[in-house]
Formats: C-alpha cells, sequence, structure tokens
C-alpha cells in the first residue's frame, strides 16, 4: 500500500502550483487553501503536504497562519515545509499545528542545526528534504544548486537518526511528464531503510502504480490533482485497497 500526500503550496496566502519550481510560472488555484484542505479530507485524504513558498524564498517561516488555519479546522495531518532555517521558525510552525517539518536547505548548509532538530523531535517528525537537480542537492525554493550528490547525502543523514526523506526530481516537478523512477530505484537500492517520499511528475493512476512496484512507500503530488488529471476518489482507492 502506497501512502498519497496531496501537496498544497501557498505564495501571499493563496493555494498555487509552479512549474519545476519556477517561481514566474505560479498558477492559482484556490484563493483560500483551508477549502482544498477540506476537500481533501473530505475525500478521505489523511495527510498532506505544505510548502510555504513565500516562506522558501524569503529563508524564514511567512505563511504560519495558513498551516495554523488549517490545523485548527481539520483533522488532517500535516507535514510542513519552506523556509524552516532556524529554532524559532521550527517552533513556529509546531505551535501553528504541523505534526511533522521538512527541512531542505538547512540540512545541506547548517547539519549541525538540522541533527539537533532530528535528536530533540525524533525521526518521526522531522523529515529530510533532499531536491534533486541533475542529481545534486538544490535548496533556497531550488533556486540555488549545491555539489552534493542526492544518495550519498541521504545516505550520511540516516547515520544521524532520519527516517523519512522527501525527494523530488526538479526537472520532473509540475510537469506531469511522468516521475524519476530510475532515480527513486537507485536510493532505495543504496538507502533500503529509509522511507522515501517520492515528489514531482507524477500525471495519472500508471505513475502510482510504477512507483508503488519500484518499491516507493509514500508520494506527494500536487498538479495532477488541481488538474484533474486523477480524481481524489481514485488515490483514495488506491491507498486503501488491501
Amino acid at each position: 500500500m502506497i501512502e498519497i500526500i496531496p501537496a498544497i503550496d501557498i505564495i501571499d496566502g493563496k493555494c498555487v502550483r509552479l512549474s519545476q519550481g519556477d517561481y514566474n510560472t505560479k498558477t492559482i488555484y484556490n484563493e483560500n487553501p483551508l477549502e482544498v484542505a477540506k476537500q481533501f479530507e473530505d475525500a478521505g485524504i489523511h495527510r498532506v503536504h505544505l510548502v510555504d513558498l513565500d516562506g522558501a524564498k524569503a529563508k524564514h517561516v511567512i505563511n504560519h497562519k495558513v498551516l495554523e488555519d488549517i490545523a485548527t479546522h481539520t483533522s488532517l495531518v500535516i507535514d510542513f515545509g519552506g523556509g524552516i532555517q532556524s529554532d524559532k521558525d521550527i517552533d513556529i510552525a509546531f505551535e501553528a499545528g504541523a505534526a511533522m517539518v521538512t527541512g531542505g536547505s538547512v540540512a545541506a548548509k547548517n547539519r549541525k542545526l538540522f541533527v539537533s532538530w532530528v535528536e530533540k523531535y525524533g525521526g518521526d517528525r522531522i523529515i529530510l528534504g533532499a531536491d534533486s537537480k541533475n542529481h545534486q542537492i538544490a535548496v533556497s525554493g531550488w533556486q540555488e544548486a549545491t555539489s552534493l550528490a542526492v544518495v550519498p547525502y541521504i545516505a550520511n543523514y540516516i547515520q544521524y537518526g532520519v527516517k523519512k526523506v522527501v525527494c523530488t526530481d526538479i526537472s520532473k516537478d509540475g510537469m506531469l511528464a511522468g516521475p524519476a523512477v530510475d532515480l527513486y530505484k537507485q536510493i532505495l537500492n543504496q538507502i533500503p531503510e529509509v522511507y522515501l517520499i517520492a515528489s514531482g511528475g507524477v500525471s495519472c493512476k500508471e505513475d502510482i502504480l510504477h512507483l508503488e512496484a519500484a518499491g516507493v512507500p509514500a508520494i506527494i503530488m500536487g498538479k495532477a490533482i488541481y488538474e484533474n488529471k486523477i480524481s481524489l476518489k481514485d488515490l483514495v482507492e488506491i491507498q486503501n485497497r488491501k
């Protein structure tokens, strides 16, 4: 059974999607993210990935009110990311109702701080964001490339107690052209113990089944839902089948 996690990406308090992380490709899907979250909850979805895109760019949490709104008015388990780069940011996220937090840029730039969060909150609540561009880690809302190779980077953090990793192939994100199955197979072959959350490129039911067949335990998807490429009913049926 594969865990399906819809994404709600936020700019200016609105639900949006980008293509390949490019802020100039912004499409607004709903002015009210809470409305979107309630639709997911009503369909039988249990968890969402909430991304503060303003925060990712500004390097500190901005849209915490949206997080608080969804946490207060739904029963969804919320994994929150985007701009979490200090103890203050992570405190804001958890106080606003996040069940889990994803750290991407901070893990690449401040290992000591990120590891301290894993030690304090545990590997079930702190998720490593490992976003890939040409098999290298990209940070700061994908605006900045690094020389860190994805697979060794993830393997290194597993030693520090990280259990869950969100990996987005940026070239696939928002393109509806299929996920980076080969990249995920490579990660799982070399780090079989990781709970890998694949993100980017999922466009249809077949893409989900390909990822499941590759051994991927969870996926994040956004545009395919918002563009009605796959229904919430189908997603829930896939997730809940025996």
